[in-house]
């Protein structure tokens, strides 16, 4: 499963970092890929950030050089350090993973809502950024 946490109110250009901790995943023939995605009020899931097992990165354009994901590998903690952040960057955060060497954003915006093709979805952190 996974469990995020770290979500809060902040202002405009401020920062926040979400962590999110797998436990008890079973390791299988493909490496875990693990990803960001985001929900505001109203609208449609979306990806954000995803981080392949081979440590290469995919953003977004609207939160690119913004939002910085990572992982520690001693404690299965994956995170997302959000920079400069803005009103509209107000969602819910899910953090979520899949058995895949690697993935592509496209790609996971096409297989599309409800489950974007993952294995396991947290619960969410909420985020929230007034002006």
């Amino acid at each position: 499963r996974l469990v995020e946490s770290g979500g809060g109110s902040v202002q405009a250009g401020g920062s926040l970092t979400l962590s999110c901790l797998a436990t008890d995943i079973p390791y299988r023939e493909y490496s875990l890929s693990m990803l960001w995605f985001r929900q505001a009020p109203g609208k449609e899931r979306e990806v954000v950030a995803a981080l392949n097992s081979d440590g290469t990165t995919q953003y977004v354009d609207s939160v690119k050089d913004r939002f910085t994901v990572s992982k520690d590998k001693s404690t299965d903690t994956l995170y997302l350090r959000m920079n400069n952040l803005r009103p509209e960057d107000s969602a819910m955060y899910y953090c979520a993973a899949v058995h895949s060497h690697s993935v592509n954003l496209g790609a996971i915006r096409a297989l599309g809502a409800p489950n974007f093709g993952m294995d396991y979805w947290g619960e969410g952190t909420e985020v929230t950024i007034s002006s």
